[in-house]
């Protein structure tokens, strides 16, 4: 995945905000909380990303995904794809959309009708 597909793909995602931060990483954010963050060249972007405590424990050790330098080593569950053979583009998309839902989920419910966020679970986006 590029960096421009992953802004393009994040962009598509209701009421998401995106800023450039943190040294030129391009931060997405879902009700003003992180969901997604990446780096690097266009042809070599790692992407970060908020997982499941079964997601972590299933990627943490995968060649080309490793915990995420910073947030996991402060006890969250987030997971970096920096080299190959990491994640194919459909499987990053769908990490990518699943880090999304789990922090609009954990927004209130006022903060969601706010953002006109669907109270929903993960298949239902």
């Amino acid at each position: 995945m590029t960096l421009k597909d992953y802004n393009a793909f994040c962009r598509a995602l209701a009421a998401t905000s995106h800023v450039v931060q943190w040294g030129g990483s391009h931060v997405w954010k879902v009700g003003g909380k992180v969901f997604a963050i990446a780096g690097g060249e266009n042809k070599a972007v790692s992407v970060t990303f908020k997982v499941s405590d079964i997601a972590y424990e299933m990627l943490q050790d995968q060649p080309g995904l490793r915990p995420a330098p910073y947030l996991a080593s402060r006890g969250m569950k987030w997971i970096q794809h920096f080299a190959k053979p990491g994640l194919s583009d459909p499987e990053l998309r769908d990490y990518i959309r699943q880090s999304y839902l789990i922090v609009s989920q954990g927004l209130s419910k006022k903060k969601r009708i706010e953002f006109g966020l669907p109270n929903c679970g993960p298949t239902e986006l």
